[in-house]
């Protein structure tokens, strides 16, 4: 398989990201020593951290979509998986890194389960460590709106960190496992310097440019004073966007938010911080969701429904 490591560094570098120290790390093991050709480096990774869980398997399996979402209990309520690096944009990469997923591929499958007549409620099932800023909040104003129109539970199987916990903050509600973890509310952003290497190999990069913020950040180079202010100034920004959306989302004071100064919370503290909502195993949560609709017909649902739900995605 081909991967784009140029294009895929670009994601990672000098752009403000939603996710944790391990996420970063875990892509930064595989690209890395591609960039550099040396395969020999070894940068701490999460590969043996956690596998993405096996697909929510419950009452009834009565509609699998290969494009990532599928409904259960009579095809009342969609289950929309959420896992692995969470990107902007649509692409795929397996084995060579980890499961990608896209803000525009996840609204898109939010979309088609509001658009059905058939489906009631829409689960997201979290298991991330997140991922880009880059569209993070146009998906969770979108969930957030969304929910006007049906109930969305946020199951947490088994992480929803940083991005993913932006997300997860957008639902009608969050369920959590004994061992599930949540949080993360911070920004990250790393800057990779290769100067020293491209000495040892006998290179040398001249760049030429117009603007004086033009060359902010470049690989070459060690950083300037000047590129540091311009990334705190986005760091800031992202921050204030991140912690002052979840406090929304959650009905919570702004400063409780920025108090948890981007930990990692296990199921039990962060109910009691009002964090999540409710405690049971992911196999429990569906149930729960998809018990009331067993024994019911399916109904139709309204044209003006559907109209509400492209309103939404449109305004967005």
């Amino acid at each position: 398989m081909q991967v784009n490591y140029p294009n895929l560094a670009s994601m990672v570098f000098n752009t403000p990201l939603l996710a944790t120290r391990t996420a970063v790390d875990a892509v930064k093991s595989v690209l890395i020593p591609r960039i550099t050709g040396n395969l020999s480096i070894d940068i701490p990774s999460l590969q043996q951290e956690q596998q993405p869980p096996e697909r929510l398997a419950t009452i009834a399996d009565d509609d699998c979509d290969v494009s990532g979402m599928y409904t259960i209990a009579n095809g009342r309520v969609a289950v929309i998986p959420v896992h692995g690096l969470l990107m902007a944009r649509r692409g795929h990469i397996a084995g060579a890194c980890t499961e990608l997923n896209s803000y525009e591929k996840l609204q898109d499958r939010m979309t088609r389960a509001l658009n059905n007549n058939i489906v009631e409620e829409i689960a997201l099932d979290f298991n991330t460590g997140g991922g880009m800023a880059v569209g993070c909040k146009e998906l969770a104003d979108f969930i957030y709106q969304s929910r006007q129109i049906k109930p969305i539970n946020a199951i947490v199987n088994y992480s929803a960190y940083s991005a993913g916990y932006f997300n997860a903050a957008a639902c009608s509600k969050i369920i959590v496992s004994a061992t599930s973890g949540v949080g993360s509310i911070g920004v990250i952003m790393e800057h990779m310097e290769v100067s020293k290497l491209e000495e040892k190999e006998g290179l040398k990069f001249t760049t030429f440019y117009r603007g004086d913020h033009k060359n902010d950040g470049s690989p070459h180079e060690p950083i300037t004073e000047q590129a540091i202010t311009e990334i705190n100034a986005r760091l800031d920004e992202t921050y204030r966007m991140f912690t002052e959306s979840v406090a929304q989302y959650r009905g919570m004071e702004v400063q409780k938010v920025i108090d948890t100064q981007a930990r990692l919370f296990g199921a039990r503290e962060a109910i009691t911080m009002g964090l999540a909502d409710e405690l049971m195993t992911p196999f429990e949560a569906i149930n729960a969701i998809a018990k009331p609709y067993m024994t019911q017909s399916r109904p139709t649902r309204s044209i003006g429904m559907q109209a509400k739900a492209m309103n939404i995605k449109n305004q967005l």
